[in-house]
This record gives C-alpha cells, sequence and structure tokens, in this order.
C-alpha cells in the first residue's frame, strides 16, 4: 500500500489524470511478451514533461518507493514490470514522445524517450536520413527501451549498437536532479562519458528522458538478396566475401534455418518461398550506399557470381524492386511470430564470435536433442555480428506446459556452451529479470562487484527498476 501523503503529493506535482489507480487499467501495464509473467503495482504514472519525471522520483525517494521505467514494453526478460514485493510502481514514457530538434548538416536529432522508433525512422527519411537502427518491434517499441537495452537490430554490421547511434542523453537521477547532456558533439574529451553508463542500464541507474540520435544519410540505391547454402560453414566464407568486395556498402548479413521459413509460410500472412527447392540454411543480405549513380548494382553482381563459382551458394534470388525486397523482410521477421502456433518456445539471445557461430549451433543442436527428442532448434539473426536467436519449438508431440517445466535445465545447458565459446547469455535484449540471476552465474565476482558498486553509488536507496540486472544486495 502507498503512502496517502506520497500519493497526494504526487498529485499536486504532475496531476490526477497522469496517476493510473484502477486496477482494470493497470492490467495491460503488467503483461510482459511473452505472457510468461504477470507484475504487480497499484500505480502506473505517465508524466508528459522531463519536470514530472524529476518530481515523481524526488517524491518516491522520499518515501523509497521503486520505479519502474516502462517504455514500448515490447521487452523479452520482464524489463519492465516490478514484482511482488518491490514495492515500486511504474514509471511509464509513453507521453515523452516528442522530437524537440532535427539538424540534417550535423546529422542529428533530439527525440524524447518516449518516441516509437518507426516514427524516428520516418521523421529521419523527411529530412533525407537515415536513423539505422532497426528491429522487428519497431512499430511499438520506443527509443528511451532501446537505449537502455542497447538494442541491436538488423544493421548492426553497418552501423553499430544503439551505443554507437547515441551521442547525448538527458536523464533524470534517482534523487531527482536532472542531468542534461544532450552535446550532439562528435568529440568532447571533457571528463568521464557518463551516458554509456545509462545505455544498456535497464533503467538501474536513473530515467533516460530524451537523446541526441546520430543520423546518416539516406540510402539511394540498395541490393537485397536470399542466398541458399548447402553446408552452415559455407556462410563464414560467405560473409567475409561479402566484406571484401562491398566492404561499408553491406548493411545486413541474417542467417535463416528452413524450419523458419516453413514456421512462416504456414502461419505467416503474405508470405511467399523465395526459392523453389529447399535447402537447410540461407542468408538474407543486404547491401546499400547513400549516393546516386553508383556502382553497387555491379558489385552485388560480381560478389553473388563469384559466389557461386566457388560453391558456398546453391541457389539465390536477387530482389528486383522494393515490394520484393520487403517480402524478403517480411519472411524474416515472421520467423519470430509464427513460432508461437507451433507451441511453447524456449529462447535464448546469445552472442559468440562471428568465427564460432557454426560450431556453437551444431554443439548446442546435438546437446539439446540429446536432452529432449524431437525439440526443433531453429537458430536465426544476425550472423554478421554474432548474435545468434537460438530458439527451440517443443516436440510435435509433447506438451506445451510439459516442455515449458524443463526452461531452466534447457537454458543452462546452452548458456553453458555459450559461455565455452566465450560468448554472452544476452546480445541484445538486455538481463532484465528472467536472466538476473544467471547472469551472475557466468560473470566473474570482480565483474559483478563493480557493477554493484556503480549501482550503490549512483542509487544507494535502490529505487531505479528494483530487481532488475542486478541482485539485491
Amino acid at each position: 500500500m502507498l503512502p496517502q501523503k506520497f500519493l497526494s503529493d504526487l498529485e499536486v506535482a504532475i496531476g490526477v489524470k497522469a496517476m493510473i489507480t484502477n486496477q482494470d487499467d493497470i492490467a495491460p501495464y503488467m503483461i510482459e511478451q511473452r505472457g510468461r509473467f504477470i507484475g504487480q503495482t497499484s500505480l502506473v504514472v505517465t508524466p508528459a514533461t522531463t519536470q514530472e519525471v524529476s518530481d515523481i522520483v524526488k517524491l518516491c525517494a522520499e518515501h523509497s518507493i521503486g520505479i519502474v521505467p516502462q517504455g514500448g514494453h515490447t521487452g523479452l526478460v520482464s524489463g519492465g514490470i516490478p514484482f511482488a514485493g518491490d514495492n515500486a510502481i511504474v514509471l511509464s514514457t509513453s507521453r515523452l514522445n516528442k522530437i524537440r530538434t532535427i539538424d540534417p548538416t550535423n546529422n542529428t536529432m533530439v527525440v524524447e524517450s518516449g518516441c516509437i522508433l518507426q516514427t524516428i525512422q520516418e521523421h529521419a527519411a523527411q529530412h533525407d536520413r537515415l536513423f539505422p537502427l532497426s528491429l522487428g518491434a519497431e512499430g511499438s517499441c520506443q527509443i528511451g527501451g532501446n537505449i537502455a537495452t542497447n538494442a541491436g537490430g538488423i544493421n548492426v554490421i553497418r552501423y553499430g549498437n544503439t551505443r554507437q547511434l547515441v551521442l547525448g542523453l538527458e536523464v533524470v537521477t534517482p534523487t531527482g536532479e536532472i542531468w542534461n547532456g544532450l552535446r550532439a558533439l562528435q568529440k568532447d574529451n571533457t571528463g568521464y562519458d557518463l551516458k554509456q553508463l545509462y545505455i544498456g542500464s535497464e533503467g538501474t541507474l536513473g530515467i533516460i528522458t530524451a537523446a541526441v540520435l546520430q543520423l546518416f544519410p539516406k540510402p539511394k540505391e540498395q541490393q537485397t538478396a536470399v542466398l541458399a547454402i548447402k553446408e552452415l560453414e559455407d556462410a563464414l566464407p560467405l560473409l567475409n566475401l561479402a566484406q571484401s568486395m562491398l566492404g561499408d556498402a553491406l548493411t545486413s548479413f541474417e542467417l535463416l534455418p528452413r524450419i523458419g521459413i516453413d514456421f512462416s509460410l504456414k502461419h505467416g500472412q503474405g508470405v511467399v518461398d523465395p526459392i523453389e527447392g529447399q535447402y537447410d540454411w540461407y542468408i538474407l543480405m543486404e547491401a546499400s550506399v547513400a549516393i546516386t549513380h553508383s556502382n553497387l548494382k555491379d558489385l552485388f553482381q560480381n560478389y553473388l557470381e563469384t559466389a557461386f563459382e566457388k560453391n558456398w551458394v546453391q541457389d539465390g534470388v536477387l530482389a528486383q524492386n522494393k515490394s520484393q525486397s520487403d517480402s524478403f523482410w517480411l519472411l524474416r521477421e515472421n520467423i519470430t511470430l509464427c513460432q508461437k502456433p507451433e507451441g511453447g518456445s524456449i529462447k535464448h539471445d546469445i552472442s559468440v564470435p562471428v568465427s564460432s557461430v557454426p560450431a556453437f549451433i551444431k554443439t548446442a543442436n546435438e546437446a539439446v536433442r540429446k536432452m529432449i527428442p524431437g525439440i526443433r532448434p531453429h537458430p536465426f539473426g544476425h550472423l554478421g555480428d554474432g548474435n545468434i536467436h537460438y530458439n527451440l519449438s517443443q516436440p510435435i508431440d509433447m506438451n506445451k506446459e510439459d516442455y515449458l517445466n524443463h526452461w531452466e535445465e534447457v537454458n543452462r545447458i546452452v548458456h553453458d556452451i555459450v559461455h565455452s565459446f566465450n560468448g554472452s547469455i544476452s546480445a541484445e535484449h538486455g538481463i532484465g529479470r528472467v536472466k538476473r540471476d544467471e547472469n551472475q552465474y557466468y560473470k566473474s565476482a570482480v565483474e559483478m562487484q563493480l557493477m554493484q558498486n556503480i549501482k550503490t553509488a549512483l542509487d544507494p536507496k535502490g529505487i531505479m527498476n528494483p530487481g532488475k540486472l542486478i541482485p539485491v544486495s
């Protein structure tokens, strides 16, 4: 039960319209994306300005009440919902949704944390600029959540993670102070790069309210292809060849399994099989340039001819127009959505060195099949940066509940293998509550203590997203 004085002071500060107290209205904020966990709180606040966020945090600090920041609510590790015992409220950033400025000459824009990623992309495009962060949830995820989790997406191989796309931040600290670090500078060596603490911190150190984003010239020409490969190992020389022959024009290099394509064709809408015949593995790749009258088409064609000559590619199709290119990407994005109709799915967001991807997949497939006969692995994702979504659908003849009871055991097997390849158990989705305890099993005591020291120094009362990322001390 929240103190009455806290509630009355909060009403004065932000107004009753920014306070949601009815449990029926709160319910949508409490169900995380996968539907595995239900959060608990008696209050959701929806501030519209940074000052209102500051006022909320000051009151929470005064009363030692936790704050769980929530953006587009698309996260997969229960990082945006409070749990019983957290004594926390939810702070939704949905009304912090203004694009404050855009400077095409400086290739920057200043946006508030509640802006939808797709809105940012479209606004940049209107000024002949590109904001390259792109992922499946871009129509609903918010930039604040992207920054707080250091989101990756399909263009990391060319533009980097979100961390590489943020020049400055505005943050409300755990004491309610406002740090204005909205400097649109490429060079600034005046002290610690404080923004890096908040990027990827999952809301545990402060609340991001605005950001300066790095823009790029909008691509004028692109080439997209789907290539069928015989052996998984052929993907690596194919990638190396693309990097050598296409250079910085290479923007995406995705690995797709046949089972994922079959799921998309079976359950997706408007999805077509791009290649006649069936192969075990496919590559979806794209290259783009920001200049007109380039030789990209010739370079791409030469690349494909070389790949076929070396027998690394068995078949392929080059998109003839944007519509066909979009159909390729629709196939890719449907892989995740179309797993649900196939029953229970145990998912992993892992990364290993690019050179180890084939060996990791083969080792992990063998291990999980030995544990659960009939399990259906469909690893896919960002081969170009080593981030694989290692998802495992239940056996056809197994009950969903029985299958999901193996969740922790399967996770340990997969993550042990990831660790043996010197990889990460969370490449881009974050740690949240779901992976919090497991994370400390794989990180060294020194690393966990350093993280705890930072948390304690910046948030001594532990009110910022309590129970997430770092175990409660």
